[in-house]
């Protein structure tokens, strides 16, 4: 869990905005883990639209406490790329000529995804780490 921060300097607005970017990536790896776990569900019926893969966008704004800005997750859409088609006429999904639709998912995309915030956020970690430190740096200076 990541606390508030209070204070409006610069420190501190580098530590806001830093977790507010890691909240809007972990939001991001979600959907990302709910399209792989989605990635073989087919309607139930035949012709039945199967599970569409989701994506996020990212919005900006600004926090009123510290005047930094701040990212947040933006609308949760659907990917309007094109089902796949597999031939599975036992399958309870199938149409009349044996196929089924599956999901516009792409594991290879998904890990690209899944890599991609996953750097994202330790790069932001590493900023509100860094900007801890030079809180307890400067306060080690001021003690002495």
């Amino acid at each position: 869990m990541i606390f508030p921060i209070s204070g409006t300097g610069p420190l501190s607005q580098a530590m806001v905005t830093a977790a507010s970017a890691m909240r809007a990536q972990s939001t991001r790896m979600r959907l990302v883990a709910e399209n792989l776990a989605n990635a073989d569900s087919t309607a139930a019926v035949p012709d039945g639209t199967p599970y569409q893969r989701k994506v996020m966008s990212f919005e900006q704004s600004v926090d009123k406490a510290t005047n930094a800005a701040v990212v947040q997750p933006g609308p949760i859409t659907t990917d309007p790329a094109p089902f796949r088609s597999v031939y599975a006429p036992s399958s309870p999904a199938a149409n009349a000529k044996g196929y089924v639709s599956m999901p516009n998912v792409s594991p290879v995309l998904e890990l690209a995804d899944m890599r991609e915030a996953e750097r994202s956020y330790e790069a932001n970690l590493a900023t509100l780490n860094q900007a801890r430190s030079m809180i307890a740096k400067t306060l080690d200076i001021l003690k002495a």
